[in-house]
């Protein structure tokens, strides 16, 4: 007898049905994993005989010949294990299942049969749900992550006896569930606040302009500035997730095994990642033999933050280019293409120089790198990557009288209301576009919505042919612009518009030339 289970494994951020066929034939021992498993799978065999056995599950030897199908999609996932061991019980008529084809089974068997949690369950459950299954088994860990998913009924398992007789009907296990009013009633909470930042005005500005648009910005200071302290609370002035962006996100998480640390199994605040500077590019942009998202997938919908952005390694800052440009990326191995989804606002710092006080007319910190250590230092940073940000900051020392005051400045709650009634206008404004934000427009929609009177044509005109802005550099000041119009509600961007775009670009002149 045949048994037939179906199961799923992840490609990318997307899952694909797999159907598990186990045939056992009377001979000695041996079992055969066919079907484009790789390695990993195939060693899983005795994993799974072993939880077999010590499940109780015990019979005469035979020859087990197990097909992954279809056969063309390379398998690698430990949550073969379960399905792997459901269909070689029916092939041994311990077990029956009524229809096959209604009941999806995910889960990584230990060797005393206890089922343990397994990554990627999300895009599991959301192609369960497009492929029409009606009931998906997983792991007890996942189930809540499952869950998230309406009208796919979820079985939580703690061990393949438990899985077995709930298939066999000898036990009754309750759907798992989760109240999805109740997660979005803490969407979005923040134990942070802009509000905890003392002075630094000017700069909060620019992070609720970025945050308006979604404009990527790097902050120049001297180190203590508060240059970490403003970044980590930039996701608490961006818009509100909504479910589709926190399935979207937590998708991506699910798969590189991260949602485990998620309340009720969804990312319900922004992604905010702080990468080191000794990371790889594969670590960063994704990648592997079975390529996995990298830190720009994984802040998706949220904020990748690059602290102490010239010690990065070049090579790693320039796999950035494609992301920035065109928000996702594309891994392409001889076997397959993948594509993640990178829609990420950039926000990154560094020193003004190696010592970090150049410029600073701090007490007791003279600066003492000499001109050409500047120069190699702020050179890190290639040009081609500095003009895909759209705003430079510097960010002062504090002084004493802001440190010792009280908090001051608008809370993060009245920065993002602000900032979702520019986004609201952006959204009505490329409603037939495909895209959400300034930061997004090409050069059609610049032509469009970014029109200038004589003033301000003059006053960009006398910007550009001064400071010698490049092309892109030109655009990012009209984004930036419109962004900064929109927070105003202005229809139309005035020379104050431009002055304050250009204000952003000051550090091309200034740090750069």
């Amino acid at each position: 007898m045949v048994g037939i289970a179906l199961t799923y494994t992840t490609i990318g951020i997307d899952a694909r049905q797999i159907t598990v066929e186990c045939d056992g034939t009377a001979a000695l021992f041996q079992v055969n994993i066919v079907g484009m498993a790789s390695s990993a799978v195939k060693e899983s065999k005795d994993r799974i005989f072993a939880a077999l056995k010590n499940s109780g599950y015990d019979s005469a030897p035979k020859r087990y010949t197990i097909n992954l199908a279809p056969a063309d999609i390379k398998k690698d996932s430990a949550s073969l294990d379960l399905p792997i061991a459901i269909a070689v019980l029916q092939s041994n008529k311990v077990i029956k299942i009524s229809d096959y084809r209604k009941i999806g089974i995910i889960g990584e068997l230990s060797l005393d049969g206890n089922v343990r949690p397994v990554s990627g369950v999300l895009p599991i459950a959301i192609a369960a749900k497009r492929d029409n299954i009606d009931t998906l088994i997983v792991p007890y860990e996942n189930a809540e992550e499952a869950a998230i998913i309406e009208g796919l009924n979820v079985i939580p398992v703690t061990t393949l006896h438990e899985c077995a007789d709930w298939i066999s009907g000898q036990i009754s296990i309750p759907f798992a569930t989760v109240d999805r009013d109740k997660i979005f009633q803490v969407l979005n909470d923040f134990p942070l606040d802009m509000n905890d930042v003392k002075g630094q005005y000017q700069v909060k500005r620019a992070l609720e302009v970025a945050a308006a648009g979604g404009h990527n910005l790097l902050m120049i200071g001297p180190p203590g500035s508060g240059k970490t302290m403003l970044a980590r609370r930039v996701p608490t002035i961006l818009p509100e997730m909504n479910l589709d962006e926190a399935l979207e996100a937590t998708k991506i998480h699910s798969v590189a095994g991260m949602s485990k640390h998620f309340r009720n199994g969804i990312l319900t605040t922004r992604p905010f990642r702080s990468p080191h500077h000794t990371i790889s590019d594969i670590a960063l942009i994704g990648g592997g033999a079975f390529p996995k998202p990298g830190e720009v997938s994984l802040s998706h919908r949220g904020v990748l933050f690059l602290d102490e952005l010239p010690e990065f390694k070049r090579a790693v800052l320039e796999v950035l280019r494609q992301p920035l440009e065109d928000g996702i990326v594309t891994i392409s191995r001889a076997a397959t293409s993948l594509t993640f989804p990178a829609e990420f606002m950039l926000i990154a710092s560094m020193n003004p120089c190696p010592c970090g006080y150049h410029g600073a007319n701090i007490p007791n910190h003279n600066c003492t790198c000499e001109w050409g250590a500047i120069q190699r230092y702020r050179n890190r940073i290639s040009g081609p990557l500095l003009d895909r940000i759209d705003i430079h900051v510097e960010v002062p020392t504090v002084t004493y009288a802001d440190l010792a005051s009280l908090p001051t400045g608008d809370k993060s709650i009245d920065i993002r209301t602000r900032v979702n009634k520019a986004r609201a206008i952006q959204r009505e404004r490329f409603a037939e576009t495909g895209i959400y934000n300034n930061s997004q427009m090409n050069s059609k929609m610049l032509r469009k919505y970014c029109i200038l009177n004589d003033a301000s044509h003059a006053l960009l005109q006398n910007a550009i042919d001064k400071m010698g802005y490049s092309a892109r550099v030109f655009d990012r000041i009209l984004k930036v612009a419109r962004t900064i119009a929109d927070l105003e509600g202005n229809k139309d961007i005035s020379p104050e518009h431009i002055s304050e775009a250009i204000q952003y670009r000051t550090l091309d002149r200034k740090y750069w030339s």
